[in-house]
């Protein structure tokens, strides 16, 4: 299986940048069935990867994100990354976790601390953060990606320190990143300044999630803290009572702020699908119509064939 870095660095020598999809199930409910069926159509627009949260297969069966991931992978041969947390996980868990990556084919992993609950355990022992789970994978051999918060980590009050923490992480051996949801464009690109800055080469992945509905969005920005900008408070309060318009207006912003990353230079682009493949098509043909080549380069990648997968 390619890994996420070989697929940006053929991108990166094509002129074009990857879109990847997320198969993101709210409730982690996500059955294999289920995800073959979603998989099936986001195949359609092919895209440069796919990653799977951890648990895809419901909170009690956590080895289901890689037995998704490696379907993915065989059955329609798309790139895949699976998710994997180490929050409260012993070196027995994680060893037992790799070995099964390692079964199913799986060559890049996206390395999460995991959220905190009432219930989850105290940061202890041998994984308190992701970097000390990014450094294990590293030294096991996959490509390893890791998180990036554009308007800082919700935990850390300190965005100079957010931006060292994700130095931290590449210096363990991660060669990729995915950001969270954000929903300003504006600190993105203050983002990825400071990132310059400190020191980050590796390629970092905008992480886009339609708003699809007032409690939906609420949940979001209490659970990863973003921001807010008056254009979504005014189209929350002028579809309130309409849940299709505003669904449809969630996806339109969505796309608008794809093709503007896109049209920035971002290094990638990859989309919260929610399991939802019509909010990857219309975020994958908006990216197609925006796209500009960099010189006389072809593209490839959310539905655009040119020749085979980079």
């Amino acid at each position: 299986m390619r890994s996420v870095a070989d697929i940006y660095a053929a991108a990166r020598a094509a002129g074009r940048q990857p879109v990847s999809f997320e198969i993101f199930p709210p409730k982690g409910d996500l059955t294999l069935e289920a995800a073959h069926e979603v998989a099936a159509e986001l195949a359609d627009l092919l895209p440069d990867f796919v990653s799977v949260t951890y648990s895809a297969g419901g909170s009690g069966n956590r080895q289901a994100t890689a037995d998704v991931a490696a379907m993915i992978h065989d059955d329609f041969d798309i790139p895949t990354v699976a998710h994997l947390t180490c929050l409260g996980a012993t070196e027995e868990s994680i060893s037992r976790a790799i070995d099964d990556l390692k079964r199913k084919g799986i060559a890049s992993v996206l390395a999460l601390r995991g959220d905190r609950t009432a219930d989850a355990p105290a940061a202890e022992g041998p994984f308190r953060f992701a970097k000390d789970l990014v450094m294990r994978l590293a030294d096991e051999g996959f490509c390893v990606g890791a998180a990036a918060y554009p308007e800082g980590h919700i935990e850390c009050t300190d965005f100079r320190a957010s931006v060292a923490h994700l130095k931290q992480k590449q210096d363990a051996g991660a060669c990729f990143f995915v950001t969270q949801l954000f929903f300003d464009n504006s600190y993105y690109y203050r983002f990825r300044e400071a990132a310059d800055a400190a020191g980050i080469a590796v390629p970092i992945a905008c992480g886009v999630m339609p708003f699809l509905g007032k409690a939906q969005i609420q949940r979001m920005v209490f659970m990863c803290g973003a921001s807010l900008p008056s254009p979504i408070i005014k189209l929350l309060a002028k579809y309130e009572d309409d849940p299709g318009s505003l669904r449809a207006a969630g996806i339109e912003y969505a796309c608008a702020q794809l093709t503007d990353l896109q049209q920035h230079g971002a290094d990638g682009l990859h989309v919260y699908t929610m399991n939802q493949p019509d909010i990857a098509r219309a975020c994958a043909g908006a990216l197609r119509a925006s796209w500009r080549p960099a010189g006389e380069a072809a593209v490839r990648g959310a539905g655009e064939p040119a020749g085979g997968r980079a």
